[in-house]
């Protein structure tokens, strides 16, 4: 009788380690959701996209282009 105690006390206190365990990687998935969340509304305003960041370079391009063909036209004269 005595070691059927004592097994039952180490099953219970493992499973009681194992909730525990489980219980603090809930806590810390929600956590991490709650943080994913909270950077996907900050990344756009902090950040610029790829795609609209080379198309300002090629306006600025353009526009470095026009004006150096404009000083081309003034040194030539």
């Amino acid at each position: 009788m005595e070691n059927q105690h004592l097994i039952n006390a180490l099953i219970g206190g493992g499973f009681a380690i194992l909730g525990w365990f489980a219980r603090e990687l809930w806590g810390a998935v929600k956590e991490l959701r709650a943080d994913l969340a909270a950077l996907r509304e900050d990344l756009p305003k902090e950040y610029v996209a790829k795609d609209d960041y080379r198309e300002d370079i090629r306006e600025i391009k353009a526009l470095l282009e026009r004006i150096f063909e404009k000083l081309d036209a003034k040194v030539d004269k």
